[in-house]
């Protein structure tokens, strides 16, 4: 067994020095998601846990979440089903799994275990995931409003997706961004970009207001198109 003395041994990495190789994310995800993937990715390190091994935590967990809610979402409409309670439970799945997806890019990083195959399984998650999520959320809005238009559903599935796509970009060769500053006003504004206050943004109205989820996919799929016509033209503007 190992002993403390082991434990704070530079073989043993702490929660802090996986915190310090977080990739951020915003500042909710900062101050929460990413601190609690610190303590997952310690714990998981002690354990002799691979970082693929918590990127298919997230996925299951995510997915597991996104599934039930999908599947019990007629049954919570009509009140056969407690809807918070079930609003409540995807609310903390989805928030520990993406804690999940934080902690695994951390283990791998402190540990030096990066790979092309790690990193390809972690996107391929990130977008299975959410499609479950998006899925969900529409499942919802739909029993509770049978009435939502089927433009909305797609329109809000596909402006979500710009989350994955400029989170990708901004990781590349060349990353980038619209507005570099990071003053408290301009990370505040970028809470609507911070995919871990979005995805507690969503739990919380299935938890509280799932009624109004039909509000929140009009909300998601604004600022999403929104965001990506402003970064088309941000981005075809010419250079100095």
């Amino acid at each position: 067994m190992p002993s403390v003395a082991d434990a704070a041994s530079p073989a043993q990495p702490r929660p802090a020095q996986f915190y310090a190789v977080n990739r951020g994310g915003g500042i909710y995800s900062e101050a929460l998601p990413q601190r609690l993937g610190a303590l997952i990715a310690y714990v998981g390190n002690r354990m002799g846990a691979s970082p693929a091994s918590l990127t298919l935590v997230n996925l299951v967990l995510g997915l597991g979440a996104s599934i039930t809610v999908i599947a019990l979402a007629g049954r919570s409409a009509s009140g056969v089903v407690d809807a918070h309670t079930l609003g409540l439970a995807a609310l903390l799945a989805w928030q520990v799994a993406y804690a999940f997806d934080c902690a695994d890019g951390q283990l791998a990083r402190v540990t030096a275990r990066t790979s092309s195959a790690g990193a390809r399984l972690d996107v391929l998650c990130d977008v299975a995931a959410p499609i479950g999520l998006v899925t969900a959320l529409g499942a919802v809005a739909v029993a509770h409003r049978p009435g939502t238009p089927d433009w909305l559903l797609a329109a809000f599935a596909g402006t979500w997706m710009v989350n994955l796509v400029t989170s990708v970009m901004q990781s590349g060769p060349n990353p980038a961004s619209m507005v570099p500053s990071r003053s408290p006003i301009v990370r505040t504004v970028k809470l609507v970009r911070d995919y871990g206050a979005v995805v507690l943004v969503a739990g919380l109205v299935l938890t509280v207001v799932p009624q109004w989820t039909v509000v929140l996919l009009w909300m998601f799929t604004a600022i999403n198109g929104l965001f990506l016509l402003a970064s088309i033209v941000f981005t075809a503007r010419p250079r100095t």
